[in-house]
């Protein structure tokens, strides 16, 4: 494995350089909004974020593929063993809404499982980051630091879910535990929340992709939990052909009502 604990300082630095360009942008009033060939949003923070973050990382040696970089073949790719998954701005309809639940996302996958990831929050001023077999931890705003672990409590009292995807699939989901309170919220914060012990499920049936996740799901099972294709017990994969995640739910639930 790299030198991860050299690397762990420097991604850190890199994911909250990354967030200080962003709220540059975040504070102006055009944004540079344009639309990507799948109609998704684009902004001038999303380049300049990505820019910081392959110069960040650049002298890991380690690939990197990001939402905002150069679309690497799978044939490229397919034989990579370690590889940074990166997205600069995860939430950009939150970033554009000004609502501030947006993330700087960087992970390192070691043959298709996340392993060790970043996020951070730059309106919240939260930085997460764990490793796998490691443990995960928070910075808060204040700079206090604190182990983070997904909660095992075995019923469900809060859920969590996505503000700009609660589609039908997921209410019906959410019908499965009347008596769990729902909290709405973007980005890859909602994963986190599970990390942190602060909800017990997150259910997602519907469409992200795998740099959408990674970070967060390496810092969820830093932290005990799990991310699970839905109705399986298999976790979310990476660096496949099609980087587009199946359906989801984060836990640590022995149980699920799907």
């Amino acid at each position: 494995m790299p030198h991860l604990e050299f690397d762990l300082e420097a991604v850190k630095k890199t994911a909250v350089q990354a967030g200080k360009v962003i709220l540059e942008y975040y504070q102006k009033t055009d944004l540079g909004l344009e639309l990507k060939s799948d109609q998704s949003p684009l902004t001038l923070a999303d380049k300049a974020a990505h820019k910081v973050i392959m110069e960040g990382l650049a002298n890991t040696g380690i690939p990197i593929l990001s939402e905002e970089g150069e679309k690497i073949p799978f044939q490229n790719r397919k034989n990579w063993g370690y590889f940074w998954m990166v997205d600069p701005l995860d939430g950009t309809k939150e970033f554009v809404k000004r609502n501030g639940e947006f993330t700087v996302n960087i992970a390192l996958i070691d043959n298709g499982k996340a392993v060790f990831g970043v996020v951070y929050a730059p309106v919240l001023g939260d930085l997460y980051w764990g490793k796998v077999g490691n443990g995960a931890w928070k910075r808060d705003a204040f700079g206090a630091v604190q182990a983070i672990q997904a909660s095992g409590v075995q019923t469900v009292n809060r859920i969590v879910a996505s503000r700009s995807h609660l589609n039908e699939a997921t209410r019906e989901f959410l019908a499965n535990y009347p008596e769990a309170e729902l909290v709405s919220m973007g980005s890859s914060l909602k994963l986190l929340l599970v990390a942190e012990g602060k909800a017990q499920l997150y259910p997602r049936p519907a469409p992200t992709m795998e740099w959408d996740t990674a970070a967060a799901h390496a810092i969820v099972n830093a932290a005990g939990g799990k991310v699970l294709k839905w109705g399986l017990d298999e976790e979310l994969e990476y660096n496949k052909e099609d980087l587009l995640n199946p359906w989801f739910v984060v836990t640590k639930i022995l149980d699920l009502r799907i």
